[in-house]
């Protein structure tokens, strides 16, 4: 049984326009230990997913069909008292640029203790033991507990939030962009650490991130959303070697790589489509090089192509474009 299994997910947005289609009929599976990625354009309903696994939706939110199963149940219907019991020590989350949302008035110990304490009947003193070894764990040191959060570079200050998040030793992380607005080298820092926790502590993690490249380097298997669907998800070195479908070949396209020969980048045209009126058929046909008509008229099966590689399009690709 694995750790995650999500089935079906559809979740909208309600507004004055209409309904945003931000997650529609989206279906994953998280082992124990494993690291997964998802990747796609800003605004293709990555953090929605994460958003909805957590159950901590805005109110304009709403779900609308699928199964959420953690530990084989379905997180769905369980009662809020008890879906908050699950929070932080099943599922944790690594909130997009969490780093800006430490209370800049209480020391940043202090706000990892409160987190510690509301979920696991410890003292005081022992929920401070347990930060200073999750420091020593991110790479944090202990001296630093008592000091605010103006007083950490924007390093450390992830680097708190990473530790806040593994404070209850949950099962599955999902990082939302964790290494947002940090230079390339704090970056790759920060991604291998939380790889080494990962594996030091035998965690599952969910990677959220519009890079590809950075996922790859921490994911064992990857996904790509367009639009609100999951359109391909496998093996992240088979989706890096054989690209199925033409959205993720045009992402692998568009990157440079400093191995291999030299060849021209090349972007995609066009622009993601409005999911309050998403496209009938393939979301992807209105951008897409490859499309034929019944592109533009049934939305394609996601469907397996080789074992453990699974992708939703009516002319799926061998290879690189």
């Amino acid at each position: 049984m694995p750790l995650l299994d999500v089935r079906n997910l559809t979740m909208h947005y309600v507004t004055k326009m209409g309904d945003v289609h931000a997650v529609d009929d989206v279906s994953f599976m998280i082992e124990a230990g494993e690291a997964i990625g998802l990747v796609g354009e800003s605004g293709c309903g990555k953090t929605s997913i994460a958003l909805t696994l957590l159950r901590l939706l805005p109110d304009n939110a709403r779900f609308l069909g699928g199964q959420v199963l953690f530990e084989g149940k379905d997180l769905t219907h369980i009662p809020e008292e008890e879906m908050r019991k699950i929070r932080w020590r099943g599922i944790s989350m690594i909130f997009q640029a969490a780093m800006n949302s430490l209370n800049p008035v209480y020391r940043v110990g202090d706000q990892i203790i409160e987190a510690i304490q509301n979920h696991l009947p410890i003292s005081y003193r022992e929920a401070k033991r347990r930060v200073s070894e999750l420091f020593e764990l991110v790479g944090l040191p202990p001296e630093v507990i008592d000091r605010y959060p103006h007083e950490y570079s924007g390093g450390m200050k992830q680097r708190a939030v990473i530790a806040m998040a593994l404070a209850c030793d949950p099962k599955l992380v999902i990082a939302d962009e964790p290494t947002t607005a940090l230079d390339v080298i704090v970056q790759d820092h920060i991604l291998r650490r939380i790889d080494e926790v990962r594996k030091k502590l035998n965690m599952a993690m969910m990677y959220i991130s519009h890079d590809i490249a950075v996922i790859a380097e921490v994911s064992q298997r990857l996904g790509v959303m367009y639009a609100g669907c999951l359109v391909e998800f496998g093996d992240t070195v088979t989706i890096f070697k054989r690209p199925a479908h033409p959205y993720t070949v045009a992402l692998m396209s568009a990157f440079p790589s400093i191995k291999g020969e030299k060849r021209k980048l090349q972007g995609l045209p066009g622009e993601p489509p409005d999911l309050l009126q998403p496209p009938l058929g393939c979301r992807f046909h209105p951008r897409c090089a490859y499309a034929t008509a019944i592109c533009a008229q049934r939305a394609p099966r996601y469907e397996e192509i080789e074992p453990g590689h699974l992708v939703a399009c009516w002319n799926p690709r061998s290879g690189r474009a």
